[in-house]
C-alpha cells in the first residue's frame, strides 16, 4: 500500500534544522511519501541527504527528493520584494517538497504545468536466471 503523508509547514517551523531532518527522515523510513508544504533550506536539503546516506542499509535504500515553487512567470520587482520579506518572516512556505523512500519512488518528474511521482511496482516478481 502506498501512503502519502501531508506535513504542514507549521509542524516543522519551530524545530531546529536537525530536528526537522530527523522528523522527516523518521516518516520516510516508515515507507511513507512526505508532501511537505514549503521548502527546506538548501543546507537542510544537503543535511537530509547526508543523514540519509548514513542510515542506508538492507531495509532502507535512501530517498528521492524534489522541491518546487508555486510561482510562475516573471514577477514585478515590488512583488518579489514583498514575497522575499514574507519568506524572511514566515519561512519557506511557498512551494512544496516531495520526499519518499527510494525503494518506493522511482522518479519525480516536474515541468511548468505538472508534477509526476512515479513509483516502483512492488508486485513484480524478479525472474530467476539459471
Amino acid at each position: 500500500m502506498l501512503t502519502l503523508q501531508f506535513m504542514a509547514y507549521s509542524e516543522i517551523e519551530n524545530l531546529n534544522s536537525s530536528n526537522r531532518i530527523k522528523k522527516i527522515l523518521d516518516i520516510v523510513k516508515e515507507n511513507k511519501i512526505v508532501l511537505l508544504e514549503g521548502k527546506l533550506k538548501k543546507e537542510e536539503e544537503a543535511s537530509l541527504i547526508q543523514a540519509t546516506m548514513e542510515e542506508i542499509n538492507n531495509k532502507f535504500k535512501g530517498i528521492e527528493l524534489s522541491a518546487f515553487d508555486y510561482a510562475k512567470g516573471e514577477e514585478v520587482f515590488i512583488n518579489k520584494l514583498r514575497k522575499n520579506f514574507a519568506r524572511f518572516l514566515l519561512g519557506h512556505r511557498n512551494g512544496m517538497t516531495i520526499i519518499g523512500p527510494a525503494s518506493i519512488v522511482k522518479e519525480i518528474k516536474k515541468d511548468p504545468n505538472k508534477i509526476e511521482l512515479l513509483t516502483k511496482d512492488g508486485n513484480k516478481k524478479r525472474s530467476k536466471k539459471r
